[in-house]
Formats: structure tokens, sequence, C-alpha cells
């Protein structure tokens, strides 16, 4: 019955309904997917803090996951200005560093990943972020994890000339939505619409779906900032 219970829990969150995938799991559920589940919800919600900062204190903070989601939830509240911590900045660093140095595998890609996102989004420093999301890339490939590869793709799109940039970030939508991945597909379209010329049918298009999208996901940074804001994000 865990099982099973995770298993529905897994699938809604990749639907981005996360109040559903976290009233699924019982008291005995898997600590560390509630805690990621409550992360991802306030991150493209901005709902739920508190309840995602009490599911992260659960897990044991010498872990790498655990690691990785405090240092989420401090970028989280730098990048969107929700509160930040005066610590918040080299906690954030510190935290993707104990876990890039005490993991392994995808779960070391998905570290690089974060903490390159910080040292982009929250520095400014686009080339320090660069191997980060390089190296994020190569262990995607490696390991077969193609939710990684498909944000970091997006994330190397603007390092290549402009026609490249694009066909970079369909890729990162077309894996998106061959996973499923719903919320993180509407936030590939935006990010798509905003790269496309203002006079090309595509963007229209992409606008319109994205909009749809972030509607029923109560998606607030794409409602509230249009496509433009999509490039200060992680997703």
């Amino acid at each position: 019955m865990i099982a099973d219970t995770t298993y529905t829990a897994r699938r809604l969150w990749l639907l981005g309904e996360w109040d559903a995938a976290l009233s699924v799991l019982g008291p005995d559920a898997d600590a560390e997917l509630r805690a990621e589940i409550a992360v991802e919800r306030w991150f493209f919600r901005l709902a739920g803090h508190d309840e995602a900062e009490q599911a992260v204190a659960a897990l044991d903070p010498t872990t790498p996951a655990a690691q990785v989601l405090r240092a989420r939830l401090a970028y989280s509240r730098l990048l969107f200005r929700r509160d930040p911590h005066p610590e918040d900045r080299a906690a954030s660093e510190a935290g993707y560093r104990d876990a890039v140095q005490h993991s392994d595998g995808a779960t070391l890609g998905w570290a690089e990943f974060h903490w390159g996102t910080l040292l982009d989004n929250i520095d400014e420093d686009a080339d320090a972020a660069r191997p980060h999301f390089e190296t994020a890339l190569e262990l995607a490939v490696k390991h077969g994890d193609t939710a990684l590869e498909a944000i970091a793709v997006r994330h190397l799109a603007p390092y290549q000339e402009p026609a490249g940039a694009i066909r970079m970030l369909r890729r990162s939508l077309h894996l998106r939505a061959a996973l499923g991945a719903r919320a993180y597909s509407v936030a590939a379209q935006a990010t798509l619409a905003a790269a496309l010329a203002e006079d090309d049918p595509e963007r229209a298009d992409l606008t319109d779906a994205y909009l749809a999208g972030a509607a029923a996901l109560g998606i607030a940074w794409l409602l509230n900032g249009g496509s433009g804001s999509t490039e200060d994000f992680e997703d």
C-alpha cells in the first residue's frame, strides 16, 4: 500500500498537482519525497513556504538531498525576494557545495545544476555558472536522467548563437513533454516564446499555451511576470 501511495504521489507531482500529491502521503510516507514536493510547490506557486521549510527540517540534515533542498529554499527566497534571510546567499552555496562533495550520479548532477542557477541568477555571473550546467548535462546523459538533461539544456542555451539556442530550448521542451512533466513543460513553453521574434506565429501560439497552463497550475511567476520573467528562473 505504501508503494502504491508513493507511486500516486509521484504521478500527481509530475502533473503539477502538488496539493493532491501531498495529501495522499500518509504519516509513514517517505519524508524526502514529501519535502521535494513541498519545495517544488513553493517554487512554482510561491505558496506553502512554511510547510516546505518544516518538511525539509524533518530530514537528516547531513544527506545530500536535505542539503540541496535547504539550499533551494534559501535560493528561492532570494530569487523571488520573499523575506530572504541575511545568510541565504552563503547558506545556499554552502548547501550545494556540501551536496556536490558528498553525492554521486544523478544526485551530484542536480546539485551542480542548482549551484549554477545560484551563480547565474543571484550573482549574475554566467561565466561561473556555465561549468556547473555543463557538468550537470554530462551527468544527466551518463545516468539517463532525462529531467536533468532537459533543464540543463535549457540553461546552456543562452551560451549558444541564436539558432543553436532555439534548438536547445525546443529540445528542452520536447524532453519535458515526453516525461509528462506538466509544470516544467509550461515553463519551457514560456522560455521558448520569449526567445522567438515578436512577429513569429509560434511565439503567439506558445504564449497562449503557457498562459493557459500557468493559470491551471497556479504558476505565480508566469502569471505575474509574463514570458520574459522566465529568464530569471531556474526552470
